[in-house]
């Protein structure tokens, strides 16, 4: 990431570098696209940790090595991910030993805008999901908190990869009511809101509205079942409309684990 300059390349070399980018990704389209991180993937992304007077630079291949042939805003939405390297299922992140984690190189994804005027490689760790793309469209209230939840553990697996941390002060709106927010800004918990200890080392299971009583009264209740150091347990997501922030948008407002409940 650098501040807005003019390219040292040339403008007609940036168009060339350009054209050929659109070639390969264009071309293998049919294929690429399903590459998604986790076999179903989000279905956009957007810029995150870019301040508001800078850019997210746009490469021709996957490394601060490759040339700039492009920019997306540092409030860039609506991004479509084609593939990332180096490329796992978040089956794969959850076996791996923060040995094996640390060893890997940066991640780099190759991403394009809605509009396909702009593709290339951009640094994974400025790459959120775009949830409110899916909130927008309106749809299954209890189906919009099931993919917020998953979201939300999604997200949670790429920052251990140095992707952004889901509860930062940058991210944690996307996923948290704003009472919850005030809250956990104040009296952070000991022990990990997805987890439910300090430490993980398991598995996690696809998040599942609550069979018995899935909404009620405009709650929804979400399980996340997990195993962690040969432990089962499971996590417990309330959600509903948060009125404190446009839109309405649908947020955690209580999480429960075994022994304790935040807040």
């Amino acid at each position: 990431m650098i501040r807005q300059h003019r390219d040292l390349h040339g403008a007609g070399m940036i168009r060339h570098l350009r054209l050929g980018l659109w070639a390969l990704l264009f071309g293998v389209l049919p294929l690429a696209s399903q590459a998604q991180i986790d076999g179903h993937g989000p279905d956009a992304w957007r810029v995150s940790g870019v301040a508001a007077d800078d850019v997210l630079n746009v490469r021709m291949g996957p490394g601060t090595n490759y040339p700039i042939i492009d920019r997306f805003a540092h409030n860039a939405r609506r991004l479509e991910q084609i593939t990332c390297v180096p490329y796992y299922t978040m089956a794969h992140a959850q076996t791996m030993t923060a040995a094996e984690r640390d060893s890997l190189p940066p991640r780099w994804c190759l991403m394009r805008s809605a509009d396909m005027r702009t593709a290339g490689w951009v640094a994974q760790r400025f790459l959120v999901e775009d949830i409110a793309v899916e909130q927008d469209a309106g749809g299954d209230p209890v189906m919009m908190a099931q993919d917020l939840v998953r979201a939300l553990y999604e997200a949670g697996d790429l920052a251990r990869f140095g992707g952004s941390d889901p509860l930062s002060p940058a991210q944690v709106r996307s996923y948290f009511s704003s009472d919850f927010v005030a809250m956990l800004q104040s009296h952070p918990p000991g022990a990990s809101l997805l987890y439910g200890g300090q430490d993980f080392e398991g598995r996690v299971n696809e998040p599942a509205a609550d069979p018995d009583q899935p909404m009620l009264r405009g709650m929804i209740t979400i399980n996340v079942d997990m195993v962690n150091f040969g432990r089962p347990q499971r996590a417990v997501f309330s959600l509903r409309a948060d009125t404190g922030q446009p839109g309405a948008p649908i947020r955690i407002f209580r999480v429960e684990h075994e022994g304790w409940s935040y807040p």
